[in-house]
């Protein structure tokens, strides 16, 4: 989740202790049953390579993409830390780093690319987010069949977590063998609603905005009757950025298109069953003509095609903007920092508004964001399952009395006040650290419908008990569970995402002009320097350029899914 980059945003993995059942490698040695619940094999005969913990120590080497905001405390680095240390005198796991970056500007795809390419040692476990990179790796012939081992190490627990999407299997499945473990996120994490100044809402004796019709004579009113007193020019009314995708996960104006029955650059399906590529949907000419109205009336910002999302915050930190599309998080990052600067502020979740014909839409979440690559000639490849057995067990959906209950390392993510009260994360001594960032595995292990279970029990009143309730309570913000059962109030609009495959033959060659040519052709319809007729001769462009083609691949793909 994006709001684990941000101090505020908070802590999004909560997590379960899962008891692991493995077998002896032979049928004939003695077994015995260990503290876990794990059978193991007497150390006196022919013993099973997986343990609960290896005593000496195995090694696992690894690489380290850091993003910018991962904040360290205690003279530590993403090398030597609290994370790297629990996890030697814990699991026996030795994890070493053959090298780090700070992830800015692609650094770490570059790097990695780089020793790839060059013939540097590849390291044992790998953690990816970028799909291209990932595929790059996959095709390199330098990992293997991750998915045999996943069956014969990883426990029920991951198994079963790993099962409420078999899908997420397939961007990583090459000639039928699954060559990465795909990273398991929170369902909903970057579905979104609509955050609003309800505050402004009140002074102008305005209700919720329930259609695109209504939301116009807000966003006006907050423009030419702002109740704090701004001045037209000095309002953004809708933050928005499309700088390189209409489909993001915050100021994402692809619900502007929901609203007319598509997402953009996603893959939807169609009436007839197939895929279809969403930017190319006729539905794509009424949400850009709405678009350039709200453009040209001063409702979305001026740069909006130079804004990134993170740029998008910033108006409404400083309390000049009215409106910010994103997740149902958003009240503890980016949005509690407005009162620092308004100090009358109030941001409400609100549900995102229909269309003239009564629709609504969203992206979907994926229940993924990476993937783990595990090498070929690695010595103790069991031994990442041990690692990642225990905090499937212990971290994912962890229960009152587990050993992460109250948080992943004291004095990091949480602490305690002398009464023994858990502190909230902005009153942590020293300052909250994401330690999550630090584990071998991204976020540590989510089970992806645990954390959405959680957030709902709070807004129905639940007393927090277990650790992700106790975790959303402390450090998410406080309108959190609101916001989440606003979100889940239109469950039924979320388009997910249909292709989840590899990247195709034409994706790869054509891709990135496809790419190019549609954010050229919308901008300059939104921004006037072409008519609303420019879409119909993009669509016929992107089909004879390789879209068509790329159609048919996808297709193809999805065709074999049910089969």
């Amino acid at each position: 989740m994006k709001a684990y980059t941000k101090k505020a945003l908070t802590l999004a993995c909560s997590l379960v202790l899962i008891s692991t059942i493995f077998t002896g490698c032979s049928s004939s040695k003695e077994e015995t049953t260990s503290d876990s619940g794990k059978v193991t094999s007497d150390t006196s005969k022919n013993e099973n390579a997986y343990k609960d913990k290896y005593d000496p120590p195995v090694t696992l080497t690894t690489v380290w993409g850091v993003d910018p905001e991962l904040k360290f405390k205690n003279e530590e680095t993403i090398e030597n830390n609290v994370a790297t240390k629990w996890a030697k005198d814990t699991l026996g796991v030795d994890i070493k780093s053959l090298w780090s970056v700070t992830d800015t500007n692609n650094a770490f795809a570059t790097k990695l690319r780089l020793a790839m390419s060059s013939g540097q040692e590849m390291p044992d476990v790998v953690t990816i987010g970028d799909a291209n990179l990932a595929q790059d790796l996959i095709n390199s012939g330098m990992f293997q069949d991750a998915g045999a081992l996943f069956d014969k190490y990883a426990s029920e627990e991951w198994k079963k977590a790993m099962a409420q999407d078999p899908n997420v299997w397939n961007p990583y499945t090459v000639d039928g063998k699954r060559m990465g473990i795909p990273v398991l996120d929170y369902a909903y994490n970057h579905d979104y609603l609509l955050w609003i100044r309800q505050d402004w809402l009140d002074k102008l004796g305005l209700a919720t905005p329930k259609t695109m019709d209504e939301l116009e004579t807000i966003m006006d009113a907050f423009k030419n009757k702002n109740p704090d007193g701004l001045k037209p020019d000095e309002v953004i009314p809708l933050s928005i950025g499309f700088k390189t995708t209409m489909n993001t996960w915050m100021g994402d104006p692809s619900w502007v298109f929901g609203a007319y029955g598509t997402i953009p650059q996603q893959w939807n399906k169609s009436a007839d069953g197939k895929l279809e590529y969403g930017s190319i949907n006729p539905a794509m000419k009424q949400g850009l003509q709405k678009l350039t109205e709200w453009f040209n009336k001063g409702y979305i910002p001026k740069e909006a095609a130079l804004w990134d999302e993170n740029k998008t915050s910033e108006p409404a930190v400083a309390g000049k903007a009215g409106i910010l599309p994103g997740p149902y998080w958003m009240s503890g990052w980016p949005l509690v920092d407005t009162v620092k600067n308004v100090k009358t502020a109030v941001w409400k979740p609100i549900a995102l508004p229909t269309g003239p014909d009564g629709k609504a839409g969203r992206h979907g979440t994926l229940f993924t964001n990476g993937v783990t690559l595990i090498k070929k000639d690695i010595e103790h490849p069991e031994a990442l399952f041990t690692y990642q057995n225990y905090m499937f067990k212990n971290l994912a959906n962890s229960q009152p009395g587990g050993v992460f209950d109250n948080g992943l390392f004291k004095g990091y993510d949480y602490d305690m006040d002398a009464n023994g009260k858990a502190l909230r994360y902005d009153d942590i001594p020293g300052g909250y650290v994401n330690s999550l960032r630090y584990l071998l595995v991204r976020d540590g292990a989510r089970d992806p419908g645990a954390q959405m279970k959680a957030l709902l029990n709070l807004a129905d009143g639940k007393e927090a008990t277990t650790r992700l309730e106790k975790e959303v309570k402390l450090n998410y913000g406080l309108q959190t569970p609101a916001a989440a059962k606003v979100l889940m109030s239109q469950e039924g609009i979320a388009y997910p995402n249909m292709y989840t495959g590899p990247t195709t033959s034409t994706m790869k060659s054509k891709m990135d002009y496809l790419n190019k040519i549609e954010n050229q052709t919308f901008n300059e319809i939104i921004y006037g320097k072409q008519s609303i007729e420019a879409f119909d001769k993009f669509v016929e462009t992107w089909k004879s350029s390789g879209g068509e083609q790329v159609t048919t691949e996808v297709n193809d793909w999805y065709s074999k899914l049910s089969k």
